[in-house]
């Protein structure tokens, strides 16, 4: 039998023989469930109802933790399935206790009558799992919605700490109740067990949670909310207010599309850990002094080397091919004959970007948020808030007076306010990305570009088109658009000057226009924009 709540009975299917497994599916898509219920609804709800279409061959319970989770019982029900489903209370005093009780023995007398067999005390008593114990040391906590395996395993694996898995599922601790005379006060004691557990954030009073946050070795939260599930993203703003640990929100929908962002998120967040132990370089041949930084785009690849007294040497740039590596070494062969140098001249080389750790001559590799953050403040210390935007993401970055990193945000797996959006509008207008930079800057009608999805936007843009409107104002338009929608993720940080732009969109005057005129002062782009990544991995080589 599968079960997907931490308030589900597992003791008392343990009574009747059942085995249980927790269900906390990864989608591929949602192809089946979208036929049965809203696209709106949260992401877990789509992705179990997924599962147990595809895979639905045993036994489901369920609880009323949502209305969400009523429809995928009714749903699966329908489909002949067989689905059990209790009305969890949200209230652990007497009456929801008192309530659970009639839910667990209706549950009894159902399972007797399906099973053909009498509950068994003692393998109930038998099944509860001894509380685990305590992991000394800093940790990082995951906690919010439900985290599938796949992230987890992501979490746990890119970690410089220990992982505690805090979700609600993660948490499930159940105090075996003291032997009773008769089913009645064994299952009031039992359903007392249950609901007075570390509650989730769907009970009425969720003080205890405090419990969670309140452990002097927390190094650091990853709080996951869930695609349509205000819950926890109610819970994820009190914290983000109120603590002093550092804490990372992520957005999932359970799949695996949005995998390189996430990773690029952790990577980031662990690598700014203030307790972090420091990640062990490659040993490589020590040999002159010079050091490289390459930064592996999804567009394109940088390559700076400097001296060790941090001049910038060279410098190239090329095309992302399909094989990372190949355009990497390109990249770098490129800068060196250009430098009058040899590979056995560098004497480290840090990697970073998307394809950061598929370069197998590196020495180490950091995240593109670190290496930008460290660029951006060699080139100018006085900055404070980076925005980059690349082929396929936005970034924002807060740093400190001394060039680290206080707190970032970045765009979810779409494209909107990406170089990719402004490459795709290109193509809908028929220009090429230089003559965009500059055809909205001489505008005549405000234009406003609604939609904030890229594939709607460009219909929108093709709409506009057809209704004879200039392309200066069309491009005015999309560029205005970029910058709202960078500077609408921007402000879940607190924005403070001086502003640098980096990443190859800031090569788009029209866009750096967009941006000033909305922020309401001069942002400062660097003479090379798209290398301040790969500068800053060349200079945490040097450092390191």
């Amino acid at each position: 039998m599968k079960y997907v709540c931490k308030y589900t009975p597992i003791e008392l299917l343990a009574g009747f023989d059942l085995k249980v497994e927790l269900l906390n599916p990864t989608a591929v898509n949602y192809e089946l469930s979208d036929r049965y219920i809203h696209s709106n609804l949260c992401s877990f709800s789509r992705s179990l109802l997924e599962e147990r279409l595809r895979n639905g061959h045993e036994p489901l319970i369920l609880t009323t933790c949502c209305d969400s989770m009523e429809r995928v019982a009714d749903v699966l029900k329908d489909s002949g399935q067989e689905v059990y489903i209790l009305d969890l209370p949200h209230s652990g005093n007497c009456c929801g206790k008192l309530l659970y009780k009639k839910e667990l023995l209706r549950l009894m007398d159902e399972l007797s009558n399906t099973l053909k067999k009498d509950f068994d005390p003692e393998k109930f008593y038998a099944s509860f799992a001894p509380k685990p114990e305590e992991v000394s040391g800093q940790y990082v906590s995951v906690m919010g919605a439900k985290v599938n395996a796949d992230l987890l395993e992501l979490i746990k694996k890119e970690s410089p700490l220990p992982v505690r898995n805090n979700t609600c599922t993660g948490i499930r601790s159940v105090a075996q109740p003291p032997r009773s005379n008769g089913l009645e006060e064994l299952m009031t004691r039992y359903a007392e067990a249950l609901l007075t557990q570390i509650p989730c954030n769907r009970m009425s009073d969720s003080t205890k949670r405090r419990d969670l946050t309140e452990d002097p070795n927390l190094a650091g939260i990853i709080y996951n909310t869930v695609n349509f599930c205000d819950f926890y993203t109610y819970e994820y703003a009190q914290l983000k207010a109120t603590l002093k640990v550092p804490i990372l929100k992520i957005e999932t929908d359970y799949t695996l599309l949005a995998t390189e962002q996430i990773k690029t998120r952790l990577g980031a967040f662990y690598e700014n850990l203030v307790a972090r132990p420091e990640k062990q370089a490659r040993k490589i041949p020590a040999s002159r002094t010079y050091y490289a930084g390459i930064d592996s785009g999804s567009t394109s690849t940088n390559v700076v080397i400097i001296d060790g007294q941090k001049n910038i040497i060279s410098f190239a740039t090329v095309p992302t091919g399909v094989k990372v590596a190949e355009s990497a070494q390109k990249a770098l062969a490129e800068a060196l004959n250009k430098a009058g140098l040899e590979i056995g001249d560098i004497s480290k080389t840090v990697t970073t970007g998307y394809g950061r750790e598929r370069i197998d001559f590196r020495t180490n590799e950091l995240t593109e948020i670190t290496c930008h953050a460290k660029g951006a403040h060699f080139l100018n210390p006085n900055v404070r808030t980076i925005i980059d935007i690349g082929g396929q993401d936005s970034k924002v970055i807060r740093l400190d007076a001394n060039g680290n990193v206080i707190d970032f945000v970045m765009n979810d797996k779409c494209a909107a306010g990406t170089g990719r959006f402004i490459e795709m509008m290109a193509h809908s207008l028929q220009l090429d990305l230089e003559e965009m930079s500059t055809y909205g800057l001489k505008w005549n009608e405000d234009i406003a570009i609604s939609s904030m999805c890229s594939v709607f936007a460009q219909s929108e843009v093709v709409s506009l088109i057809a209704s004879d409107k200039k392309l200066e104002d069309i491009v005015h338009g999309i560029n205005n658009s970029v910058a709202s929608k960078v500077i609408s993720l921007g402000k879940r940080l607190k924005l403070e000057k001086e502003f640098m732009m980096t990443g190859g969109v800031a090569r788009n005057i029209g866009v750096i226009r967009a941006f000033e005129e909305k922020l309401g002062t001069k942002i400062i782009v660097p003479e090379e924009p798209d290398l301040c990544g790969a500068l800053g991995a060349a200079l945490i080589a040097l450092e390191s």
